[in-house]
């Protein structure tokens, strides 16, 4: 793909095409000349480069955003039912699996949250956003920076700033109960820690947009 395809798909890298910023690029929507939808990244010049150039990163179009975003919406939300968010679970579980066991050395992702989980016109997961990861090295204490999102990351990263597949696993969980429950399980989460409360049916913590569905 020459460049000039590239500046021709973005209008010149017009802010109307972009849809996302970080801290290493920015992400536009583009075209290819094949026709295929695909989602640009613009990396960031490096500091120590001396010659101006830029660093692309094509990645396939997640026409319908965010876990995070589709929950929140009613009319997708409903649309994303039962078996479609077992799968979705299932295939961040198989990502994050991959990360740990299939990498060598394994693979922290660090910030595995709703909103780092796109989903296609199939309503299918694909695990972003891999500006934080870590790779574990076996010989070290692989201590680290608290990375991440609050209501995510495992609690032990405050005291221990040791990384882990655990600090994964943590995170994840947080994500099987929001897609299960419709929203973050914050309160849920804190009842751990509160005074014993009445037992809680896991029908009443089921997200109720999909149980209405049910008894209709």
């Amino acid at each position: 793909m020459a460049y000039e395809d590239i500046i021709k798909a973005t209008n010149d890298f017009d802010v109307g095409y972009c849809i996302g910023t970080g801290g290493y690029g920015s992400v536009y929507r583009a075209r290819l000349p094949s026709g295929k939808l695909v989602a640009l990244k613009k990396l960031y010049p490096l500091r120590f480069c001396l010659h101006k150039r830029c660093m692309f990163l094509i990645y396939e179009y997640m026409d319908r955003g965010s876990l995070f975003c589709i929950l929140r919406d009613e009319t997708e939300a409903v649309e994303l039912d039962w078996i479609k968010r077992v799968n979705l679970i299932k295939g961040i579980a198989s990502a994050l699996s991959y990360l740990h066991y299939d990498c060598d050395p394994p693979i922290i992702h660090r910030d595995v949250s709703s909103n780092n989980i796109l989903l296609n016109s199939q309503l299918e997961a694909t695990l972003s956003d891999f500006g934080t990861v870590r790779i574990l090295e076996l010989d070290s204490s692989n201590q680290t920076v608290i990375a991440g999102t609050f209501g995510y990351m495992a609690p032990e990263l405050a005291y221990t700033m040791v990384v882990t597949e655990k600090s994964d696993v943590y995170s994840f969980g947080v994500v099987v109960l929001e897609t299960l429950f419709g929203k973050h399980p914050q309160d849920f989460l804190s009842s751990f820690s509160s005074q014993p409360n009445e037992p809680t049916m896991l029908k009443d913590l089921l997200d109720a947009r999909l149980s209405r569905l049910l008894i209709n």
